[in-house]
């Protein structure tokens, strides 16, 4: 794990640089584990995330956009009202450990100066945001609840006294000497990395390796120095975040990794580089979470009518020899007389072949031969009434099995509020049954709200991110001049540039969303479709987000991630900027 004790070293002298002193104002939580503070400290406001993800703990500073519940949890109601209005005093690390402190003093209903303080543990699936009256080291509320049914040492429940998770008895790092790392490591053992590790407290792998790395041939000269040298460059904060990528994975850490030996991507700040990695990352986790119901169902309909395809096609198969009852009838009506019942088949001249040649029919033995006429007639007219009708129920497949996958690609790239309005579209096409309203107020319907980003010469562009965004974004809200895009024959976002000439840079940033936004976004060269607004219907009676369209361009591009951050932190930049 990246987050280390040097990590949360970094984190903290972070917040408690930028935080210190200041006042909390709002406090949010987008989710089950996440918290968001709003604090204002030297004339700017800071957004403070704590996280307490079994996958993705964390805490840092973030300049990211997170979507509140309509009502907040009750742990954040407790949140708002002990520390809301508080003064931050400080953020500290509690014995190199992946322990956050934050002690914020405030008043109470009295008028009581009191001290509330917050913990935040980053322990993996045992992380945890505690909250403590600091006077009593009562706990107040938590996140998690641990009642002493699950955890034995320690209970964390509202009125428990505040237990610190177990010691491990490993060393302070900022506390070694060439003489304390020596003793810890035995050098006849091997796996010195692993070592270090067992004995330092906050000391993650990445770390160890590191120390070992840059230790050359590591011995009982070398290694102790490298390790100290590291240390020290903690110490003084002589921090250089920088993520690492290989392709296929991803690292961060504060310090440089020369023994992963690839570059990295430097930050100007250990939040910068938690923002960027964690990007997207907790926030797939939550939709997944919220839209797993949802996956499961279009994934089975996707499959149920794939199958209804293949039969319905077999049948199609089966429909077009249908003139061969014809055929059987009317030879079996011109040589009637030489039928007799009891026959199973009957060989007889076929008039129709040039050459002369003799056919044999198959015959119901329990009928007459005209009754076995009449019965191929029959069958020929049945199946010739259900060309048509197979047919139209084919394409009405296609059209299932292509809105399924239209949903299921909506679902990789929603986000929280996504995943309501693609619920509530499934629910009006009858693939979901409405929830049970009792007791709640029903919502008033209301515009979608759709994804903004601004190009490199300042041009609007939005983005529908699930069909009912679509819909309105194409047929309500783009001018009839407007240009947009769509990638070709996949299903994906519509992308509108709200300008009637716009450049060609800006049709590049636009097909590039419309790429990302698709199916097709871990792909290169996709084919982006793009025209204006006038060329594009919605025929009557087609699912929510069908539309075709004429006098398109084609354009050629490969998803960037990095050219979608940088629009949409110009649309954050302007955003912030109007009154």
């Amino acid at each position: 794990m990246s987050f280390d004790g040097v990590l949360t070293y970094a984190i903290a002298g972070e917040l408690n640089e930028a935080l210190a002193g200041g006042r909390i104002t709002k406090i949010h939580q987008p989710s089950a584990y996440e918290i968001v503070m709003l604090v204002r400290a030297r004339g700017q406001n800071h957004k403070v995330l704590l996280s307490a993800h079994p996958t993705y703990a964390r805490v840092h500073l973030t300049n990211e956009t997170y979507d509140n519940p309509p009502e907040p949890p009750m742990f954040c109601m407790r949140l708002r009202k002990q520390l809301e209005g508080s003064i931050i005093e400080s953020v500290r690390q509690v014995d190199f450990d992946r322990i956050i402190i934050i002690d914020a003093k405030g008043r109470d209903e009295l008028g009581d100066v009191q001290t509330k303080r917050l913990m935040i543990e980053i322990m993996g699936r045992h992380s945890n945001i505690i909250l403590v009256d600091a006077s009593t080291n009562t706990i107040i509320d938590s996140l998690k609840h641990l009642p002493p049914s699950v955890n034995r040492y320690r209970t964390v429940l509202p009125g428990h006294p505040y237990v610190a998770p177990p010691a491990h008895g490993k060393l302070n790092p900022l506390e070694a000497t060439e003489e304390t790392v020596l003793k810890k490591l035995d050098f006849h053992a091997g796996k010195l990395a692993q070592q270090l590790v067992s004995a330092f407290s906050g000391i993650s792998p990445l770390f160890a390796n590191e120390a070992v790395f840059r230790a050359g041939l590591a011995n009982r000269a070398t290694l102790p120095k490298s390790f100290l040298a590291l240390i020290d460059d903690v110490r003084h904060r002589r921090f250089a975040p920088m993520m690492y990528t290989n392709g296929e994975k991803e690292w961060f850490y504060v310090l440089p990794l020369k023994h992963l030996q690839i570059e990295g991507q430097p930050f100007a700040s250990a939040s910068g580089l938690l923002d960027r990695f964690y990007f997207g990352k907790a926030e797939r986790d939550r939709v997944k979470q919220q839209a797993h119901d949802i996956e499961r169902l279009m994934a089975n309909e996707k499959a149920k009518n794939e199958k209804k395809l293949l039969k319905l096609e077999q049948t199609l198969e089966e429909a077009k020899q249908a003139d061969i009852y014809r055929l059987y009838g009317e030879l079996l009506t011109a040589h009637l007389y030489a039928a007799k019942r009891g026959m199973t088949e009957i060989e007889v001249v076929n008039y129709y072949d040039e050459n002369g040649g003799t056919i044999t029919i198959p015959l119901d033995p329990q009928k007459s031969p005209s009754d076995n006429a009449q019965q191929y007639f029959q069958k020929y007219q049945k199946v010739k009434n259900s060309l048509a009708v197979v047919q139209e129920q084919i394409e009405r497949t296609k059209e299932d099995i292509a809105y399924c996958d239209t949903i299921l690609s909506q679902l990789e790239t929603a986000a929280p509020k996504d995943v309501e309005e693609i619920r509530d579209e499934l629910i009006e096409q009858g693939y979901l049954r409405p929830r049970a309203t009792k007791g709640t107020k029903k919502r008033k319907p209301t515009a979608p709200e759709l994804d903004r980003y601004i190009a490199s010469d300042g041009t609007e562009i939005l983005v529908g991110k699930n069909n009912k965004q679509n819909d309105y974004l194409t047929t309500k809200l783009a001018h009839k001049d407007d240009i947009w895009l769509h990638v070709k024959n996949i299903p994906g976002s519509h992308v509108v540039i709200r300008s009637r000439q716009p450049s060609d840079e800006t049709l590049l940033e636009a097909a590039n969303l419309a790429a990302y936004f698709s199916k097709a976004r871990q792909s290169g060269s996709v084919p982006v479709d793009y025209t204006r607004i006038r060329h594009v219907k919605k025929p009557s009676g087609a699912k929510p987000g069908f539309v075709i369209y004429e006098h398109e361009q084609t354009l050629y591009v490969t998803p960037d991630e990095e050219l979608i951050r940088a629009m949409k932190q110009r649309q954050k930049e302007q955003a912030a900027k109007r009154p």
